[in-house]
């Protein structure tokens, strides 16, 4: 276990400016509304149509907005109370505890990912076996494989970095724990570590992207030439899909492999910690049809509970 002489970290990237820090306070916050009503407002709308909750699409999709909601609240209501309190410290014990949830939280999104990817390439390449082999216990237990692939990431970062003693200096910057800086401040040699770390992080991004891309290339294959209807349906899926897959996953590849400025790697991780997860539900929501119409229904009966 570390035995850190360091209390805290500090955030030297935060503006000193008050004004700048009022005005980046009020365009966090609006990322941070937007993605808590956006994916609560997904939850909501699957969770009561009873037809949308039995397709495993929908119920990976919960899912997957829980995990923006979780993912978006690791560091960003932190980095809003700094900004209100005119902060920029941390606790040791802290920082270790966004560095474990960021992970968690982030690596068991890739994971479903995945399963969706998956579950897609089931209903589209074998829709007789579909509704057999994506029964709800199956897709149950392949969620907690995701939970638990993304606490093994996780917990794997964590124990490399606390191995490590930190006596000084003690500056991050960023707004947030990020683990390749904070294994730079350890008071030792971290190459190794280092290469470790990129490895898991990186190697993971690039192995599921990689996955993803090759399954909705299987995907698109199969729907080519087959544009009707319910082809022109699952296209619309699979883009949403692919998108948010996107937005995910190349900003990770751009941090943890390809060599950036850290001013470049700030502007990332603020890209995918704070906008990412509120851009998930707007996709969902605007290229997808049966989203759109249980949004309705959803709005309809709200309007006749209160107004009827």
């Amino acid at each position: 276990m570390n035995t850190s002489g360091v209390p805290e970290f500090i955030f030297v990237s935060l503006p000193h400016s008050r004004l700048i820090q009022l005005l980046l306070f009020a365009v966090v916050l609006a990322c941070y509304i937007v993605v808590l009503l956006g994916n609560l407002l997904i939850v909501v709308t699957v969770y009561s149509e009873p037809r949308l909750l039995q397709s495993p699409m929908y119920f990976f999709l919960t899912h997957l907005s829980i995990l923006d909601i979780a993912f978006g609240s690791v560091a960003v209501p932190r980095l809003l109370g700094d900004l209100v309190k005119h902060s920029n410290t941390i606790s040791f014990g802290g920082c270790m505890a966004q560095l474990f949830f960021l992970h968690f939280f982030g690596g068991s999104e890739m994971f479903i990912l995945v399963l969706m990817a998956y579950d897609r390439y089931m209903a589209i390449c074998y829709p007789l076996m579909y509704m057999t082999s994506m029964n709800r216990p199956r897709c149950t237990k392949l969620l907690v494989l995701c939970w638990i692939g993304g606490f093994i990431h996780s917990i794997t970062q964590l124990i490399l970095i606390l191995r490590f003693p930190f006596c000084g200096p003690n500056e991050l910057d960023n707004f947030f724990c990020d683990v390749q800086q904070v294994v730079k401040l350890a008071c030792t040699d971290t190459y190794i570590t280092e290469i470790l770390l990129a490895a898991n992080s990186g190697l993971l991004c690039l192995v599921c992207f990689t996955i993803l891309l090759v399954s909705y290339g299987v995907i698109l294959a199969t729907l080519r030439g087959h544009f009707r209807e319910s082809g022109r349906k699952a296209l619309s899926t699979c883009s949403s899909h692919l998108t948010v897959v996107s937005l995910l996953f190349i900003p990770c590849l751009f941090v943890y492999i390809l060599p950036f400025s850290s001013s470049v790697h700030k502007m990332i991780s603020v890209f995918y910690t704070v906008i990412t997860p509120g851009l998930n539900p707007i996709i969902y929501t605007l290229r997808n049809q049966e989203i759109q119409l249980s949004l309705r229904n959803l709005g309809r009966r709200i309007f006749i509970c209160l107004f009827i």
